[in-house]
């Protein structure tokens, strides 16, 4: 059978789909196939006159430029770490479009990238080394080469703890024990602590480390000050603060391990750590980090009305109302709304139910519940919010979407995640039989929904 020809820009999302509706196609013929995705990628690549599914799309970011687009990313990316202010003026000048109006790709962890719409290159490099302007990172880029300078001595160790080496950190820290005292000269100003937290400093150091716990003891065992406070978010942070509200610890399995550690080596948890004057479970709310305030929670950190909420204390929630359902003094109206939404967002259908009891309206604008519960996949707690009747062509402030729009967006980040698009279905089939609004472009097949079974669902 001859190869199948790819068009001049093929889309390798579509061939993407192609394989797993074929794996679909395959299991559905017969279930007991032990064949996998990685077959069905093989087998369209092989359709298409390739010997693996690398080099067919590897042929495909060739004919739609993405390969030379990744490799000006890299380059300016390079050219940003290592002050290269003549480099990076260069990309600037010949890719200026690709740089400053397309979306960033990035080979940092975390998809973190720098942001080149604002300034020249030097600006761009102060900025993203974090530094107030450029004559201060010269100053800093002059120190570094001087192998003994403190200043050198301080970014040596910083690499490795970015990089989990154990055994390099402790001979540094041999060498010049003073270090464990020292600050940077960045914007920050972190102690070499602050950088287990993989949080808040330079995005490229920024990245999981399974070695971190390990990293962690050496600076402690050394005399890190464990609730030194470090200047990368308003108010300040702890390490503890930065690692609970950090992706990058829990990507590496060590989140858990490391708060375990910080506590058992005495850190506060009674104090607002977490940077922008939150407090540990408001801060891991904010982040995405409900694993982490829910175990900081069980460990006895501080709850007021807004964290009992966020983490699903229904009783340490109701502790906070008189026997008339009124707000005790020590909970505000604020937190009562804060805390409420977050129910919605991590999935606390006794708190929602019990809030919405005890003065909480879904038609009040400071609360986004019905849309988080939506985007968070959360079906009980939507049909709870449903039976109150919240608007449903209200758009929220931040992004100017409904709360089906906000459904189809989490539905679409689950893309790579079948089992756990399941519940949008049924959220989508609730908001709309609730009267929410559906926009002809997702019936004709937006470019998100290509999905004929929720094309389906969203018809009336």
């Amino acid at each position: 059978m001859p190869a199948r020809e790819l068009p001049a820009r093929p889309n390798l999302e579509q061939y993407r789909k192609q394989a797993k509706d074929l794996l679909k196609n395959w299991k559905s013929s017969d279930p007991s196939t032990a064949r996998k995705l990685a077959d069905a990628q093989f087998e369209i690549a092989q359709q298409h006159g390739f010997d693996t599914w690398k080099s067919f799309t590897d042929e495909i970011a060739t004919r739609t430029g993405a390969a030379e687009k990744a490799a000006i990313w890299k380059s300016a990316e390079d050219a940003v770490v290592a002050g290269d202010d003549v480099t990076l003026a260069r990309l600037l000048e010949a890719h200026g479009k690709t740089l400053r109006k397309e979306r960033p790709q990035s080979s940092w962890s975390g998809g973190l990238t720098p942001d080149y719409k604002r300034g020249d290159a030097r600006e761009i490099i102060a900025r993203e080394q974090c530094f107030e302007n450029w004559d201060r990172f010269a100053a800093f880029a002059a120190e570094m080469k001087r192998s003994d300078s403190a200043v050198a001595r301080f970014e040596h160790a910083a690499d490795a703890i970015a990089f989990g080496d154990a055994a390099e950190l402790g001979q540094l820290l041999g060498k010049n024990p003073d270090l464990i005292r020292a600050r940077s000269t960045r914007t920050h100003h972190s102690m070499l602590l602050h950088y287990v937290g993989a949080n808040g400093i330079e995005s490229w150091r920024q990245r999981p480390s399974q070695n971190a716990v390990r990293v962690a003891e050496i600076l402690l065992d050394a005399g890190a000050e464990i609730d030194a406070v470090a200047d990368m978010y308003k108010g300040g942070c702890t390490t503890l603060g930065l690692i609970a509200t950090s992706i990058h610890p829990k990507t590496a399995g060590v989140l858990l391990p490391l708060i375990d550690l910080f506590l058992a080596r005495g850190a506060r948890i009674d104090a607002a750590g977490a940077g922008n004057a939150h407090t540990f479970i408001k801060g891991c709310l904010a982040n995405g980090r409900p694993e982490a305030a829910q175990y900081l929670a069980d460990k006895g950190v501080p709850l007021d009305l807004e964290g009992a909420a966020g983490v699903g204390r229904l009783d340490k929630v109701a502790s906070f109302f008189n026997s008339d359902g009124q707000l005790k003094p020590i909970a505000t109206d604020a937190q009562l709304h804060a805390g409420f939404n977050w129910a919605c967002q991590y999935g606390h259908p006794a708190v929602v139910e019990f809030l919405l009891d005890h003065g909480v309206s879904v038609n009040d604008t400071r609360q986004i519940g019905v849309y988080w519960a939506a985007h968070g996949g959360h079906v009980d707690i939507v049909r709870v919010l449903l039976k109150r009747n919240p608007p449903l062509d209200a758009r929220d402030a931040t992004f100017n979407a409904t709360p089906l729009e906000w459904a189809l967006h989490g539905w679409w980040e689950r893309r790579d995640e079948p089992p756990k698009r399941e519940p949008y279905y049924e959220i989508v089939r609730l908001l709309i039989a609730a009267g929410a609004p559906v926009e002809q472009r997702w019936l004709n097949g937006d470019d998100a929904i290509r999905d004929s079974r929720m094309i389906a669902t969203l018809r009336p």
